[in-house]
C-alpha cells in the first residue's frame, strides 16, 4: 500500500488564440489571454505577428479580468 501518492490528473488540452512571429527565423508566440496589449510587432525580433490557434494545455490567467 501506497501513501501520499496523489492520482494523476488529466492534462486538460483546447484550441488556444495565440499570436505567432511572421518571421521564418523566429520562432516566438504568445497565448492571447496572457499578452499585455495589442500585439502588432514582436518583442523579440520585431517583425509582424499574427493571430492563430493552437492546441495547448488549458492555462487560466489570473490577474485578467474575464
Amino acid at each position: 500500500m501506497v501513501f501520499g501518492k496523489k492520482p494523476v490528473e488529466e492534462i486538460k488540452m483546447a484550441v488556444t488564440k495565440v499570436w505567432e512571429c511572421t518571421s521564418d527565423t523566429c520562432n516566438c508566440w504568445v497565448r492571447d489571454n496572457f499578452k499585455t496589449k495589442n500585439i502588432s510587432t514582436c518583442p523579440i525580433c520585431s517583425s509582424q505577428m499574427e493571430a492563430t490557434e493552437r492546441e495547448l494545455q488549458v492555462i487560466h490567467n489570473h490577474s485578467v479580468a474575464e
